[in-house]
C-alpha cells in the first residue's frame, strides 16, 4: 500500500487488524488481533516545522490546539487562526496558522537552538526553558471524593480504543458531580492530555463559560502532566498510577490537588488534601 494512502486511512480508523498466533497452555490458535496505530505527526507553525510527535491519528485539531496552549506557543485559542491537516507519504502534517507576535516569539526561541546540541525537550535550549513552571492557580474549587470515584468508573466505558487494543492512554475532563464530559485517547499519555486540553478549550469558548471539574489520566503523573493540567486552568489531576517527586513539588507550589494510585475504592492524595471533601 502506498504510504500516503496508509496515512489517509489512519485518519479514518487509527486501528489495524493483524493475524496472530496465540499460545496458551502449550496450544497454538490462529486469531485476529486489533492494534492501535501510531504515526509521525508534525506540528508546523506559519510554515516552519516545530516538533514531530508519534501520535494516534484522531482528534488532530484538538491535539494542535492543546499542544500549542500547553507548550506556551499561543496564550489563548484566538491566537490559533486555523489548523490544516495534510497527509504526506511519511505521516501527517498539522499546519497551524498563529498570530504574528507568537510566531516571532517562536522564531526567537528556535534561533537560539541553531548549532547547539538539543536537550531532548521540545523547543528548549536551556533548563529554564525546559522547566516551565505553571503560574499559581486562582481556583478555590472543592472536589468530592464521590465525584472522583464516579469519574473513574465512568471513564472506563468511554475508552473505546483501549477496549479494542489495550494499548492507549486516556485523559478525561470530569465535571464536579463526577460526570465525564470529554475523553480523548492516544498511544501517548501527553498526546491524550493535549487533545483533551484542546477539546476543553473549544467547549469553554463555545459555551462562553468555565467549568468546575478535574482531569483524570490513565497514566502516571509526571511533571509535564502537572504542568499541562495547571496551564489549562484545571485545579486537580487524578492519575491511576504514581506521581513523580518533582510533580508533587510543583503541584504543591502552584495550588494543584494531585491524586495518585486512583481506584474506585481508594486513592492517595499527594497535595492539597483540603480541597477534597469526604462526601
Amino acid at each position: 500500500m502506498p504510504k500516503t494512502l496508509e496515512s489517509q486511512l489512519l485518519l479514518d480508523r487509527p486501528l489495524s487488524t493483524y493475524e496472530v498466533t496465540q499460545w496458551q497452555d502449550g496450544q497454538q490458535v490462529q486469531a485476529q488481533d486489533c492494534l492501535a496505530e501510531e504515526t509521525p505527526v508534525a506540528l508546523i507553525y506559519n510554515g516552519v516545522s516545530h516538533a514531530v510527535m508519534l501520535a494516534t491519528a484522531q482528534d488532530l485539531e484538538d491535539f494542535a490546539l492543546g499542544f500549542s496552549l500547553s507548550e506556551g506557543i499561543v496564550q489563548n485559542m484566538t491566537e490559533l487562526y486555523g489548523v490544516e491537516v495534510r497527509v504526506q507519504a511519511e505521516g501527517i502534517e498539522l499546519h497551524c496558522d498563529i498570530a504574528s507576535e507568537r510566531f516571532m516569539q517562536l522564531k526567537d526561541r528556535r534561533r537560539t537552538l541553531a548549532g547547539k546540541t538539543g536537550c531532548g525537550l521540545c523547543g528548549a535550549e536551556s533548563l529554564s526553558q525546559a522547566m516551565r513552571y505553571p503560574q499559581p492557580l486562582q481556583s478555590e474549587t472543592m472536589y468530592s471524593a464521590t465525584s472522583i470515584k464516579r469519574g473513574l468508573l465512568a471513564i472506563q466505558a468511554q475508552q473505546l480504543m483501549q477496549k479494542e487494543t489495550g494499548a492507549t492512554h486516556a485523559s478525561a475532563f470530569v465535571l464536579a458531580d463526577g460526570t465525564v464530559s470529554i475523553v480523548r485517547e492516544d498511544v501517548g499519555r501527553h498526546n491524550a492530555l493535549d487533545k483533551l486540553i484542546g477539546a476543553l478549550q473549544k467547549m469553554r469558548t463555545q459555551q462562553g463559560q468555565q467549568f468546575d471539574g478535574f482531569i483524570i489520566t490513565t497514566s502516571r503523573a509526571s511533571f509535564e502532566m502537572v504542568q499541562k493540567t495547571a496551564t489549562a486552568g484545571v485545579a486537580m489531576l487524578v492519575a491511576v498510577s504514581a506521581p513523580t517527586g518533582l510533580a508533587v513539588r510543583v503541584a504543591e507550589q502552584c495550588g494543584l490537588a494531585l491524586v495518585g494510585f486512583a481506584r474506585q475504592n481508594r486513592f492517595v492524595v499527594y497535595t492539597h488534601n483540603e480541597r477534597i471533601l469526604n462526601q
